[in-house]
């Protein structure tokens, strides 16, 4: 691969993570990514979306064995980002968020395994690559590690407040290396995956509107550049305002 800035990008398919990947793309970065799903045939007119991957990165094998594919696809290129964006929200048998009292505590482990160790195990597998990019990580955190939810569920939040403690943690291990690690926390977000009951929430945002994925992706971009070269640590909240409250 060529010198050119190259950015990871996981759940990389549909919403948030696809539009960070399509924002990449327009600033002229080389994309590499991966989800459980393929992405559009569209997305392959691009030249620079260099390879998207279907992976599983619940599985531990499954993200190891990403890591290894980008590592060999890039050589002894250098990586300038990865965007640790894959996380999942599931619901219980009777359609509940994982709770304190229900839903199994193997679905929490579940839970856990994509929204936590996944990035810690890419964030460590591409550290060398990233290093010799004196790259970025954006771990994607969310308002609910940080206030109670009502509609997130507290394995979900929890496994958010927990990966943005990972990422204050990285920031300060990784500088060692020259690698910057920030979160972005969204609120809200408009995308196909959200339900109808999130409308609710509207009046309590200040700039009365849910985000769009593109909100998030801007911010996203930013903090891997260089007008961002001396944050992070930091966490960033994409959230209209929401969390004032």
């Amino acid at each position: 691969m060529s010198p050119t800035r190259s950015v990871v990008v996981t759940g990389a398919s549909r919403g948030i993570g696809h539009a960070i990947a399509r924002r990449f793309l327009a600033e002229g970065w080389r994309v590499i990514t991966c989800a459980r799903a393929d992405v559009p045939d569209a997305c392959g007119i691009d030249p620079n979306w260099i390879c998207h991957f279907v992976a599983d990165l619940a599985d531990p094998a499954g993200a190891d064995a990403f890591v290894a594919k980008v590592n060999a696809l890039l050589g002894t290129a250098p990586l300038h980002a990865l965007v640790n964006n894959a996380g999942v929200s599931p619901k219980t048998p009777y359609k509940e968020r994982l709770g304190v009292l229900n839903g199994p505590i193997a679905g929490w482990k579940e839970v856990f395994e994509l929204n936590f160790f996944a990035p810690l195990r890419l964030s460590r597998g591409f550290a060398s690559a990233l290093h010799r990019g004196q790259g970025a990580i954006v771990n994607i955190t969310s308002i609910a590690g940080h206030y109670v939810h009502p509609f997130a569920g507290s394995a979900y939040s929890t496994s958010k407040a927990a990966l943005s403690g990972l990422t204050r943690e990285m920031a300060a291990e990784l500088a060692q290396l020259g690698i910057r690690v920030n979160a972005v926390a969204p609120g809200e977000i408009r995308t196909e995956m959200i339900s109808p009951e999130y409308e609710a929430l509207v009046p309590r945002i200040p700039l009365e509107r849910m985000g769009s994925a593109e909100d998030v992706a801007g911010t996203v971009f930013r903090l891997c550049g260089e007008d961002f070269a001396y944050v992070t640590g930091s966490e960033v909240f994409v959230t209209g305002g929401q969390h004032l409250y």
